[in-house]
């Protein structure tokens, strides 16, 4: 019996040993987590010390160079050109700059050695004596086709109305403005039309407003941006039965102003400027 007794103690502490062990093994001790422990304020100050921003010193003002700007002889009268009125539209205008002498009829006209690199440096001709006898020419419009002739010159002297006529008829078609036409212009074409025995003139152009030419001189440079049509004294002419080479002749013969010569288009070109020729 007692040996019994001491086989059932030892079966039961068998059998509960492993459960014992399994139930450790289960649950381990926990572990235990250390923080490390916080910087005093002391030590955080140490280590960021405050940063001190220094701004860089702010330099002087550098002087303003003295620019001493140079221009050239047609910039310098440019920018001293004084102002004058037109006689048919009252608008204020710059003059050209170039140099100017005063034609018989008053009006500004340049130098030819300042209008142009071809143009010879040689004065008008005196032109040929009136003899008092009418002078009347007639002209066709190429561009409004319409007829104009006028006895624009009496016992030499000026018929002021006739040449109203005429500076009306030779306006600038594009834009409908007019001026005062030269009259010498008209004394050049009588004498042309004198020697050649003609009796008529068709106009391509005679007077153009600056804006105008300035648009046919964007797209020609056969179109002068100071052109005298602007001015009143100049004409683009045919003569009927004539070529364009005999009315060049003739014109310059003349010498009493300058005289273009267009044989691709056919016509000339006469001026009262100074005598020069293209």
């Amino acid at each position: 019996m007692r040996t019994a007794r001491l086989g059932l103690l030892v079966a039961f502490m068998a059998l509960t040993a492993p459960a014992s062990l399994q139930a450790q093994t289960a649950n381990p001790p926990s572990a235990t987590t250390t923080k490390p422990a916080a910087n005093p304020p002391g030590k955080a100050a140490a280590a960021k010390p405050p940063v001190t921003v220094t701004k860089p010193a702010v330099k002087p003002a550098a002087q303003t160079a003295k620019v001493t700007v140079m221009r050239g002889p047609q910039q310098a009268l440019a920018a001293k050109a004084p102002t004058t009125v037109r006689a048919a539209t009252g608008r204020q205008t710059a003059t050209p700059a170039y140099t100017q002498r005063a034609g018989r009829y008053g009006a500004a006209v340049p130098t030819a050695a300042a209008m142009s690199p071809y143009a010879p440096p040689t004065e008008k001709l005196a032109p040929p004596t009136d003899d008092g006898s009418p002078r009347t020419l007639t002209f066709f419009n190429m561009n409004t086709q319409q007829t104009i002739t006028s006895t624009y010159r009496r016992g030499g002297q000026y018929v002021p109305a006739e040449l109203q006529k005429l500076s009306a008829f030779l306006l600038d078609h594009k834009s409908g403005e007019m001026i005062a036409m030269d009259p010498e212009l008209f004394d050049i074409l009588w004498h042309v039309q004198r020697r050649l025995g003609s009796s008529s003139f068709e106009v391509l152009s005679a007077y153009r407003s600056p804006q105008t030419n300035a648009v046919l001189a964007s797209m020609s440079r056969g179109v002068a941006r100071n052109s005298l049509h602007t001015q009143g004294q100049a004409i683009d002419i045919r003569v009927p039965g004539f070529s364009p080479y005999q009315v060049r002749e003739v014109a310059r013969e003349l010498g009493l102003g300058g005289v273009g010569y267009y044989p691709r288009t056919g016509f000339v070109h006469v001026d009262t400027g100074p005598v020069r020729y293209w």
